[in-house]
């Protein structure tokens, strides 16, 4: 049996390298994926950076803890509170101490010896000169500041070119602090570090700009250290850490950042690997299927010679593995080679830190190895069930006809596919409609209904062909007709031939409509909620805006200005689960001048130092009742829930009174202009304000295209690395499955020859052919969408957000177009070749 089955595979060779191309590139890919996934599970160890070259450090806590039932839960701090005086004045004792202070700051070169300055500035971060020596900044060049007016920044060695645009010694820079902008010399430089740009200025002029004081540097013994703080802090309910060794890295700008970095990297590479392994396995499955049906006359021809049913399985089985070990073992192969460089093309794009390479784990290759080896059994298994059946008069057959193609299993498994897609669409419209705007959902359940229809082909093919044909097969000429019988015939044929197309359709309208039309709903959203004229937003995550600023458009008069803070709150859930929720901190009256929010219960101008604005997502949201919650600062206190809003798209947070975000500065101020004022001078005031301070001021509409693009730069990064690689796979499928579908059909091709057709005819037959088949997979894969973006619709509407669909036409369109031109190419290629031979060496061919 063994030996009948090799000559079979060299017989059918092309059946055969089509099944082995397709499983190594799936096992490619999920061994790639699986290797850059793996790569993120843990982030390079790194030692103390800013304060490596301090003793010990002494910080405010950063850290919420809170005991529960099942352990202690952290959450990090909004905005964690300043060292106390007294424990800086009680550390003072034991030895020498520094203060440092971070607030942030921005500088620009000062062009043409005016007050003027080349672009927005570069975003910093302001200290004390006296830190630098417990950090690793030294002075490459000029001396320290010594008088207020006089800085030192950190340039890289690059930018101490002039003729680079960076700054050196001497130079005038304008500089914007908390306190305003100004013009300074620079008169020294540092070399730049990877964690932060920094501006040194005098210790007294810092502590003006700054009087928190942030961390301490105590040259002290540490065990000394703590008892000092445990005495200072005592009945305080302050919460100090008192910082050695390793520990120093919690000091450092962001020192979560290498994980921080990871977990996005993490979730894009695992929704890639799943999109990855559900594309390999999909086509995998419907190639090995497709290779066993193509051979019924010859499992027919076997059962007539004295083969039993079971001796048929096992060949098609022994015929599987044959194929299937070689091909994981090269698609291992082609992952461990693909990986470093789609770990590097991340790198390059900015998707993952530059420190992202691939790693040494193995069990990435080992799972893709088994998967392929599993998959391409499953996709046998069925195939090799009816290929046992196949009666010995099958061998007799001419006609190429496809009958009882859709077995009970199959209308079964297929109708609770779908069933299940359409149910869990259905029950999150009616439990939780903002589920359909993330990412895990949209991605994930257009995958149960791409199955469904795809099991359902063979009962959707005939019609739908008949469709896309109605009118070509009424046009002058054979060809139209030809096609459309030939697919509506072949329905095993055009099922495995349409499978890419379709998983390559309905991923790609489903991922860009859905993010498409999320990012418009959330702009439309925004749009809705914002009254106010002008917005004005510090730069950056963690800014501020200058106070000079602020005051000065706070007596604009004619303007309603509403000044806010970004902060956090925290919540315990359940009594276990530590939920931290963004807020903002406003006075109600003044943002009711500038803004319409979407209210569902209460009133927010209810609030007050004791009361909170909630949303729908609270476990705790109904007017009057009492919430204990952790500040940004960390403190705790019991708010009274005094409106509750709708949730919209998920941007809807909390708001509370700005003494319930004392750390906070004000990172953005509203203005409307109010009834009968001149627009035209309070927009003159405002950014008069605006230019003095060095600070941008915005029209509404200018607001909306900078902080709610159609689509951010690493939106459209991650969705093309997703779709890039599961297209790219799916485009190669499809043409591998027309190669084995054409080279499959000589027999026809040589019988249209006999029969009068030319070549330029056949050729043209095998090309709509190869089109009509393209648009079956396409409309199959636009149904799929079009159900995903209708359940996204609904979503929307439950939420309260009235926006339109935003259907991808011209991503479409290139899909549909780059398969349509694929499919013609790689069907009329074979054909070609097969059409080279007399076509009466050909006409006696089985399929």
């Amino acid at each position: 049996m063994l030996r009948l089955t090799l000559q079979g595979m060299r017989a059918r060779w092309v059946t055969f390298t089509g099944s082995f191309v397709a499983l190594a590139l799936g096992v490619g890919l999920i061994a790639a994926t699986g290797l850059a996934l793996a790569a993120t599970f843990q982030a390079p160890h790194r030692g103390p950076e800013r304060f490596a070259a301090a003793p010990v450090v002494v910080r405010a806590t950063d850290t919420l803890r809170v005991s529960t039932p099942i352990g202690e839960r952290t959450q990090r701090l909004a905005d964690p509170r300043a060292v106390p005086a007294e424990v800086a004045a009680e550390l003072a004792r034991l030895g020498r101490t520094i203060e440092d202070r971070t607030f942030p700051v921005s500088y620009a070169s000062v062009g043409g010896g005016a007050d003027r300055t080349d672009g927005e500035g570069v975003a910093a971060a302001g200290h004390p000169w006296s830190v630098a020596a417990a950090t690793p900044y030294r002075l490459t060049d000029g001396r320290a500041p010594r008088t207020p007016g006089e800085v030192v920044v950190a340039v890289a060695t690059r930018e101490r070119d002039r003729s680079g645009g960076g700054v050196a010694v001497g130079d005038r820079v304008r500089v914007v602090t908390p306190a305003g902008a100004d013009s300074r010399t620079v008169v020294g430089t540092v070399a730049a570090t990877d964690f932060e740009t920094a501006v040194f200025f005098t210790d007294a002029e810092a502590a003006q700009l700054s009087p928190r004081i942030d961390a301490l540097v105590v040259h002290a013994d540490a065990a000394a250290v703590r008892k000092a703080v445990r005495n200072a802090v005592r009945g305080t309910g302050s919460g100090i850490d008192v910082l050695t060794g390793d520990q120093r890295r919690r000091a450092d700008p962001d020192p979560d950042r290498d994980s921080e970095a990871l977990v996005s990297v993490n979730a894009l590479l695992g929704t890639a690997a799943g999109i990855t392994c559900f594309v390999s396995v999909f086509v995998v499955a419907s190639t090995f299927a497709f290779a066993v049906a193509q051979r019924r006359r010859e499992f027919g021809l076997l059962r007539t010679a004295g083969a039993t049913a079971r001796q048929i399985r096992r060949t098609v089985f022994a015929e599987a593995v044959l194929v299937a070990v070689p091909a994981s073992a090269a698609g291992c192969l082609l992952g461990a080679v693909g990986a470093p460089p789609l770990a590097a093309w991340m790198v390059d794009s900015g998707v993952a830190p530059s420190w992202f390479a691939i790693g040494d784990q193995t069990w990435p290759l080992h799972t893709a190895f088994w998967t392929g080896l599993c998959v391409a059994m499953a996709g046998v298994l069925t195939s090799s069930w009816r290929a046992g059946r196949i009666k010995p008069t099958e061998a007799l057959r001419e006609a190429a006809l496809d009958n009882g193609t859709m077995p009970p299993s199959r209308w079964l498994l297929g109708a609770l596919l779908l069933l299940a897609g359409l149910e869990l669409l259905v029950w999150s419209l009616a439990t939780d409609p903002g589920e359909a705007l993330k990412r895990k959902t949209y991605i994930t359940r257009p995958m149960l209904l791409i199955v469904g229809f795809a099991l359902y082909a063979p009962v959707l093919v005939p019609p739908l062909v008949r469709l896309v044909t109605w009118l070509p097969a009424r046009l002058a000429g054979a060809t139209g007709l030809l096609a459309r019988e030939n697919a509506a015939t072949g329905v095993r044929r055009t099922s495995a031939v349409a499978a890419p197309v379709l998983i390559t359709v309905a991923l790609a309208a489903s991922l860009l409509g859905t993010t498409a039309t999320i990012n418009e709903a959330k702009a439309t959203e925004a749009a809705t909620q914002t009254t106010a004229d002008y917005v004005v937003a510090a730069p950056g995550e963690k800014g501020g805006l200058p106070a000079p600023f602020v005051t000065r458009a706070q007596s604009i008069p004619g303007a309603a200005v509403s000044a806010s803070r970004s902060t956090a709150v925290t919540v315990l859930e359940e009594g276990v689960a530590l939920v931290r929720s963004e807020a903002r901190a406003v006075d109600p009256a003044a943002l009711a001048a500038v803004s319409r929010l979407p209210v569902a219960s209460g009133r927010v101008a209810d609030l007050d130092d004791g009361g909170i604005v909630v949303n729908e997502e609270w476990l705790t949201r109904t007017v009057g009742q009492r919430v204990r919650v952790w500040l940004g600062d960390g403190r705790e206190v019991t708010l009274r829930i005094v409106a509750v809003l709708r949730t919209g798209t998920g941007g809807n947070g909390v708001y509370v009174t700005p003494r319930n975000a004392p750390g906070a500065p004000v990172d953005r101020v509203d203005v409307a202009v109010r009834d009968g004022a001149d627009a035209t001078a309070v927009g003159a005031a405002l950014r008069e304000a605006g230019a003095a301070s060095r600070t941008t001021v915005l029209t509404k509409d200018e607001w909306l295209a900078r902080s709610h693009p159609r689509s951010s730069e690493s939106t459209r990064l991650g969705l093309l690395l997703i779709l890039g690689i599961a297209l790219l796979y799916t485009g190669i499928a499809l043409a591998n499955t027309l190669v084995m579908a054409t080279s499959d059909r000589v027999g026809d091709l040589a019988v249209l020859r006999l029969t009068g057709a030319t070549k330029p005819q056949v050729l043209r037959l095998v090309a709509a052919e190869a089109l009509v088949v393209v648009a079956v997979g396409s409309l199959l894969g636009a149904a799929v969408a079009g159900l995903n973006l209708l359940g996204l619709r609904g979503a929307l509407a439950l939420l309260s957000v009235r926006s339109p669909l935003v259907a991808p036409w011209g991503g479409l369109g290139a899909m549909v177009a780059a398969s349509a031109v694929l499919a013609v190419v790689a069907a009329v290629v074979p054909a070609l070749t097969a059409l080279r031979t007399r076509p009466v060496e050909h006409a006696g061919t089985r399929e």
